[in-house]
């Protein structure tokens, strides 16, 4: 059993072949997979993880100690593996205690970014990296904690807004499996049923076709660099806000 709970955990953020026929969301999690594992690499020594979720990127990432925080909430402390929570406010810990933060998906659900983002530089050392990956094109999900959707512009702005300088920006999933994934996705959420069984009986039967056509059709039309699924930037603090 551990071993089939392994597997669909690592099918779930780096989904391989088996992810095809088993992930409805296959194109946006290998996307991010791949993105997270070049823009990754800039991350090291002590890395705050804000909004980490069961850290899902933790085995992929070599740096010297992993801390993952989590919003209060009852749900967080049942499904998270958050080393701390917090009031969605204030991180607990001190000024300039980071080499790096990782914020994964996140950004889209914080009502305040400006307050966000002047906690992150503060806990951030001078010359640290902040890796933030945000949806650009994406439904609404989590509701009702989901608040925007950013350009890459945008984030640019307001990242140097906020004492950051970009190091890298890229753009996950920039092709025609932008139109297959919202397809899927707006499947998934009109065939979701409870049982897990039955729900990945229609995932195989219904969703991966489209997956497959999908992987297909990429082959055959060139990118759009202007429709994309997620945001990626590596920035550097350089000014304490």
């Amino acid at each position: 059993m551990g071993i089939v709970t392994n597997i669909i955990k690592k099918e779930q953020f780096n989904p391989g072949i088996i992810g095809i026929f088993t992930n409805p969301f296959f194109f946006s999690r290998r996307g991010l997979y791949k993105a997270m594992a070049m823009a990754g690499k800039e991350l090291y020594g002590k890395l705050l993880d804000v909004g980490c979720g069961t850290k899902p990127y933790e085995p992929y990432l070599t740096v010297k100690e992993y801390i993952g925080i989590e919003i209060d909430t009852e749900r967080s402390r049942k499904t998270s593996k958050a080393d701390y929570f917090y009031n969605g406010k204030t991180f607990p810990f001190n000024n300039e205690e980071f080499d790096s933060v990782l914020a994964n998906e996140v950004f889209e659900h914080v009502f305040n970014p400006s307050e966000f983002l002047k906690e992150i530089n503060r806990v951030l050392k001078n010359g640290g990296v902040f890796l933030l990956t945000v949806p650009f094109v994406w439904d609404e999900h989590e509701q009702p904690h989901d608040y925007a959707r950013y350009t890459s512009f945008g984030l640019i702005h307001i990242l140097q807004e906020h004492g950051f300088e970009i190091i890298r920006s890229l753009k996950s999933v920039q092709d025609v499996r932008v139109i297959f994934q919202l397809w899927n996705e707006y499947l998934y959420k009109k065939t979701y049923v409870e049982h897990p069984v039955l729900r990945q009986i229609l995932n195989t039967v219904i969703i991966s076709p489209f997956t497959i056509l999908g992987l297909l059709l990429f082959w055959l039309f060139p990118k759009n660099e202007d429709l994309y699924l997620d945001n990626v930037m590596v920035a550097r603090k350089v000014n304490n806000v």
